[in-house]
């Protein structure tokens, strides 16, 4: 759909009771990597921006690319690594002891990976290098998850049990986006960072729909009616 909420248009179609989850944009904007049930497991796949040419790649899933296109950040039993898409070669980047882990991204450089990882006492973001070593916490409270960067890797934005929020690398200046009632989920920065996208609904049930907010905060802008809308990435 366009960034204003026109030109609705369906890529994939559900034939079973297989779904189709968490699109990403490649950088170039010709291909869209997404998770999907279809065979009967959760799968890595990627199609062209107008859905034809679906491509399984890999077990796993909440794959991102990396800025270049190269390879892509994924969870796989409830771990993070990355794959090398010409080579087919895997590394895992998260500890052997590091209990649910999840929603791996990029910064924008390439070199640091952001991801959440949850314990008894709650969920934490944290990030890691790309070629591997010793995470580094960003912040662990109020349920942090689903991390990700701003267009200049200065700014993180993630979720709490029930908001929007967005912090700096190093865990200062955290702040509030949405502090609003409802539950707001999934946030990502628009191509020059002015910009969040994020679905909300009025309890974790739902129904979910689609608002743009600036990443500044202020008043969000609704841009879906009727459906229960998710999983929002910007072009």
């Amino acid at each position: 759909m366009s960034a204003d909420g026109t030109g609705l248009k369906q890529l994939t179609k559900q034939e079973s009771e297989d779904q189709d989850v968490d699109p990403m944009w490649s950088g170039d904007g010709t291909s869209v990597l997404f998770t999907s049930t279809r065979g009967g497991k959760a799968g890595v796949w990627r199609m062209l921006a107008d859905g034809s040419k679906p491509e399984r790649i890999c077990d796993g899933d909440q794959a991102e690319w990396s800025p270049d296109g190269k390879s892509i950040a994924l969870r796989r039993n409830e771990k993070i690594l990355t794959r090398d898409l010409a080579r087919g070669t895997e590394k895992v980047l998260t500890p052997e002891d590091w209990p649910h882990c999840s929603g791996p991204a990029w910064k924008p450089d390439g070199k640091v990976i952001a991801f959440a990882a949850r314990w008894n006492a709650g969920n934490g973001v944290f990030t890691v290098s790309a070629e591997g070593g010793k995470p580094a916490k960003v912040y662990d409270k109020q349920g942090a998850c689903e991390p990700h960067w701003s267009p200049d890797g200065a700014r993180l934005v993630y979720e709490t049990e029930t908001h929007i929020c967005t912090i700096n690398p190093d865990g200062t200046k955290n702040r509030v986006i949405t502090p609003f009632g409802g539950v707001q989920r999934y946030a990502r920065y628009s191509p020059d960072g002015k910009f969040l996208v994020f679905c909300q609904g009025a309890s974790e049930q739902g129904p979910w729909e689609l608002y743009v907010i600036a990443s500044a905060g202020g008043t969000p802008r609704k841009l879906t009616e009727g459906g229960s809308d998710m999983y929002p990435d910007w072009r």
